[in-house]
């Protein structure tokens, strides 16, 4: 990670570390990457998201690129329309699922994948010598282009969804329309909550990170399924009919099982990361496909699928990337195909699930210096400890968040009170540092 991006883009609390000036910056390093670059450029519903486009836009057009708006639109959006209709970059402003007071840069190539390392080392010496190309672009709005995606999504199911009664919880973020609108079209009876366009108050007790709304509605609409999205909608959890809890790893497992079904999860493997439970590890392993491991980060699951052309890969936090039709994780498209899966099959989710999980306990301990902390030698000799304790019956992990000054904590045992207890100790000593 550099001094601005993180795993997932530049991520930070918005006229603190994410400033204007600093998006003016990043545009127009953007714009010297290639001569005249074609830009197009779109934004979750966040308060702060005009003032961050426009900066970086007219970096970007003070550099001498071509921008192109679309609006209020997904993360998933924007990477599908920069590769279908030909743009050398894509931005979207959006800081996912952190609160209203934070925002971001995420920036797309021409492949509709995230920029390479060496794109992004560029943007940060760009950045950090203060250099401001002089030229001339200029920046057209076309809100239209929203329209292909949906169509794109739609095109994706071969199942017309009438029958099935779908709860969406949007979080007030970037999915409030375009959600129920390609769900309805989709043949689907939709609930939608949380689907305003209000900045102030995108994943504020919604979304993803609060599944606990999603069950309530889930279980007062008798919907056969419910799904959660975050704040740019790359990340879906999901909530069945009886109120079941379905989070990235086993929505994974579904989707991978099917596909296999269908001959269409290729070399039968998928990718997770290191927090991917074991319990689905095994369940795969029965099935007959691989489950490859990377570092946590979608960043790094699209990187192995690409590396080994593989077709299915996610996250537990409900990042899921299904190559055939999308180049990073899309919320709105995982959900579709897991309802074409309910439809075709006639199953509920529970039905669809047969893995059993190994109980993992999980913390975040807000730091104000992370890199400080992850390297401390009393924290890395306790993390031995426990490690060696509880082999081979379980796992610890203890890592940096990429976009958020905290230290995830996950450790992962068969007793459940061990894992808890292990976690505990962890998270004190962090406190202590």
């Amino acid at each position: 990670m550099g001094n601005y991006f993180g795993t997932d883009g530049i991520r930070g609390e918005y006229g603190k570390f994410l400033t204007c000036e600093l998006a003016l910056k990043v545009g127009n390093a953007l714009s010297q990457i290639k001569k005249n670059p074609k830009i197009i450029i779109g934004h979750d519903t966040r308060v702060s998201a005009d003032a961050i486009m426009l900066s970086l836009s007219a970096g970007a057009v003070k550099g001498g690129a071509n921008i192109t708006c679309v609006g209020t639109i997904t993360t998933a959006g924007i990477s599908f329309l920069t590769e279908k209709e030909n743009f050398d970059f894509g931005v979207i402003i959006t800081a996912s699922h952190n609160p209203p007071n934070y925002n971001g840069i995420k920036v797309f190539g021409p492949n509709g994948q995230k920029i390479l390392n060496s794109e992004e080392d560029f943007l940060e010496e760009f950045i950090k010598n203060d250099f401001l190309g002089e030229h001339c672009g200029r920046f057209v709005y076309n809100s239209n282009l929203t329209k292909k995606y949906c169509n794109h999504l739609l095109s994706c199911i071969t199942t017309d969804l009438a029958g099935i009664k779908v709860c969406l919880d949007l979080s007030n973020g970037a999915s409030y329309k375009i959600g129920p609108e390609v769900f309805k079209k989709a043949g689907a009876k939709v609930y939608a909550y949380a689907n305003k366009n209000d900045g102030e108050k995108i994943n504020e007790n919604c979304g993803s990170l609060h599944i606990e709304n999603l069950f309530k509605k889930v279980l007062k609409t008798q919907s056969d399924v419910g799904f959660a999205f975050d704040g740019d909608a790359d990340r879906i959890i999901a909530v069945s009919g009886n109120g079941e809890v379905f989070d990235g790893d086993k929505l994974l497992y579904i989707l991978a099982c099917q596909f296999k079904k269908e001959n269409n999860l290729f070399a039968n493997a998928v990718v997770g990361t290191s927090h991917t439970n074991s319990g689905i590890m095994m369940a795969l392993n029965r099935q007959k496909i691989n489950l490859i491991r990377t570092d946590i980060g979608d960043k790094y699951v699209i990187e192995a699928m690409e590396k080994m052309n593989l077709s299915l890969g996610g996250e537990q936090s409900g990042h899921i990337i299904i190559k055939k039709y999308a180049q990073t994780g899309d919320g709105i498209l995982s959900g579709l195909k897991i309802c074409e899966i309910i439809k075709t099959t006639g199953k509920t989710l529970e039905q669809l699930f047969d893995a059993k999980l190994v109980p993992q306990a999980n913390a975040n301990v807000s730091v104000n210096d992370k890199i400080k902390i992850i390297n401390n030698e009393k924290l890395n000799n306790l993390v031995n400890q426990i490690s060696n304790e509880i082999s081979p019956a379980g796992r610890v992990l203890v890592r940096a968040s990429g976009t958020e000054n905290k230290i995830r904590i996950m450790v992962e045992h068969t007793d459940e009170k061990q894992a808890k207890k292990y976690v505990e100790a962890i998270k004190s000593l962090i406190k202590s540092i």
